[in-house]
């Protein structure tokens, strides 16, 4: 086991690790912009190392600053989190050069599922479901035939793009170059790769994610699902643990094919493989994430892992702590609610001084955070400031539960998106189970017809 871990990263999962390793008895080294001197993750780990400015560029994407900061304080890993550097093949790359142990997947893998054309080869060659689609789109011509072939609607997604930047959905040939146009402009932009490939579009599907861990002494395993189709503009708002609707007969085929996945590549640590479940009950790999997901702590609390730890001891050379063979049931279940500071109505981010802040309690629930009353809310980075994780004996007593801690909770100075997400937990189709990932948007929808 090493002796001192730097954290790469800002906010409540910088906190999260850092609780981790005191638990562990390892040393733990923040590193911190200048926007974020107060925060807490400063306060509580053993030392402190300011990097930059407030942009991320210049300090939490500055891996010069952050492979020093590791040098100078004697860190002997570095634990990326989610964002920021957590998915960078280059920067586990230099860690290892750098003799730090990068707490997460090899960087082979990272760059294999990083890339969306190659991550769809691997995945084929795995036996993983694919929705009909392409390799790489280079003129107009292979646009054309390509979308004749599969028939629309099609969805066109950047080869090396992630979080919907640069995705296009079209459903008439007619609108078919200007959106591929666009697509390459957006991931030029974003991703500095202008490179589309083109998949058949599923309507109306559900977004599951299985949870997958292995070990340096080939164990490989997962553990359940989790229900990740409540999201707004493509990005996650709410998340369960398990599924309400996923038959049994279907979860198997899904975490065998991403077991065996995980293998076919030589994966290591914690990562998730990420499904587009059709409203026929087909499933079809979306993507892989290479990391801890933000919604870990549903997993969490339906397994009893505490995933962070177990990247640890992963990266230290140790063994799973749990037997991979054992089928680990989920236990009762559990919502994860993504707390912003944004104006709920526009959802325009919304920094500013927390001037109240009372958090919910009780039996089964968890609060993720890194803020406190005093604390600023930077305007420089996303607008995550908690999560809410409830855990009961089923979804209906796990949603009431959730109510009740919106209920409770209390954050004055900026605004925040609870009234948004009050409206998600008591809408019908929510307590039924009977949504898809354009639920949100029709919830809105209703919402601007009525007013």
């Amino acid at each position: 086991m090493f002796r001192k871990v730097l954290v790469a990263n800002r906010g409540e999962i910088a906190l999260r690790i850092i609780r981790a390793c005191k638990e562990l008895g390892l040393e733990t080294v923040a590193v911190h912009s200048t926007a974020d001197t107060d925060a807490l993750h400063v306060k509580f780990a053993d030392q402190a190392v300011c990097i930059g400015p407030p942009p991320s560029r210049q300090s939490y994407l500055n891996v010069p600053m952050i492979i020093s900061a590791a040098e100078v304080t004697g860190a002997d890993a570095i634990h990326p989190g989610y964002g920021f550097l957590s998915e960078n093949a280059d920067f586990a790359e230099v860690c290892r050069k750098c003799k730090l142990t990068w707490i997460g997947p090899p960087p082979e893998a990272m760059r294999l599922m990083g890339d969306k054309i190659r991550a769809r080869e691997a995945m084929a060659k795995a036996g993983v479901p694919m929705l009909p689609g392409t390799s790489g789109l280079h003129d107009e011509i292979q646009l054309l035939e390509a979308a004749s072939r599969i028939g629309f609607p099609v969805i066109l997604k950047a080869s090396a793009g992630g979080g919907g930047r640069g995705m296009k959905i079209v459903h008439e040939k007619e609108k078919l170059l200007e959106a591929w146009s666009m697509g390459r402009t957006e991931a030029q932009a974003a991703f500095g790769n202008p490179e589309m490939f083109m998949e058949r579009y599923c309507q109306k599907p559900r977004h599951i994610e299985i949870q997958v861990i292995g070990d340096k002494h080939g164990h490989y395993t997962h553990l359940n699902e989790r229900e990740c189709s409540i999201q707004r503009r493509h990005q996650k708002v709410i998340e369960e643990a398990p599924s309400a609707v996923l038959p049994e007969e279907t979860r198997k085929k899904m975490t065998e094919a991403s077991v065996k996945a995980i293998e076919a590549i030589g994966y290591t640590n914690v990562g998730t493989m990420e499904y587009l479940l059709d409203s026929d009950g087909s499933f079809y790999f979306m993507e892989m994430n290479t990391r801890l997901q933000v919604e870990h702590p549903v997993t969490e609390l339906v397994t009893g892992l505490d995933l962070v730890r177990e990247q640890i001891k992963i990266a230290a050379g140790e063994p799973l702590s749990f037997d991979h063979k054992e089928d680990r049931k989920p236990r009762g279940h559990a919502i994860e609610l993504r707390i912003n500071a944004e104006d709920p109505n526009n959802f325009a981010p919304w920094p500013g001084k927390i001037t109240a802040l009372h958090m919910p309690g009780g039996l089964g629930v968890r609060v993720d955070t890194h803020v406190y009353a005093g604390y600023v809310v930077p305007p420089n980075y996303d607008s995550m400031i908690a999560k809410v994780i409830v855990h009961d004996v089923d979804r209906p007593a796990a949603i009431r539960r959730a109510r009740r801690c919106l209920e409770e909770m209390v954050i004055e100075g900026p605004r925040t998106n609870i009234p948004f997400l009050r409206r998600i937990i008591n809408h019908p189709e929510f307590i039924r189970g009977d949504f898809d990932t354009g639920f949100v948007a029709r919830m809105l929808a209703e919402r601007s017809s009525a007013a």
